[in-house]
């Protein structure tokens, strides 16, 4: 075997291992996508782990093959041809899932918003001095609503 043939051969393999960890991460993607849609996200939730697995070898694959094109420059016009159409895919449905974890976030936040509200407005308006003239002891439970996820 010629050194062109076996670095045409590594070339394949090694995106034909990029299509499929694609596709693989493409589908996860799509059924957790299906679970927001069908407005059920703790299904999602599930599978979050292999989800997280894929996307970390998805991320250091890609970097490899950002660092380096070369590595993947003998392999067929075909072989390159068709992870092109998986990383399209992949990006749509991506796409798709980053708006539906948004909306789901957004849902969420909002939930946490009017309940804090509405407990806040439960509890009246504290007044500062009583009949007394001395401070009023304040309700000493607190409703912190914290930005970050």
């Amino acid at each position: 075997m010629t050194a062109d043939a076996a670095a045409s051969l590594n070339a394949s393999a090694r995106i034909r291992q990029l299509s499929d960890l694609t596709r693989r991460l493409t589908q996860r993607l799509t059924t957790e996508l299906a679970a927001f849609e069908a407005r059920r996200p703790q299904d999602a939730m599930a599978s979050l782990p292999q989800t997280q697995e894929l996307a970390n070898v998805y991320r250091r694959e890609s970097a490899q093959v950002k660092a380096n094109p070369a590595i993947l420059s003998a392999a067929p016009a075909a072989d390159r041809m068709a992870l092109i159409r998986d990383t399209e895919a992949f990006e749509a449905v991506l796409g798709r899932h980053a708006r539906a974890v948004e909306a789901a976030r957004v849902i969420s936040e909002g939930l946490v918003r009017a309940i804090a509200a509405e407990v806040t407005q439960a509890r009246g308006t504290p007044s500062a001095y009583g009949a007394t003239g001395r401070a009023s002891a304040g309700d000493g439970r607190a409703v912190a609503f914290n930005r970050t996820a």
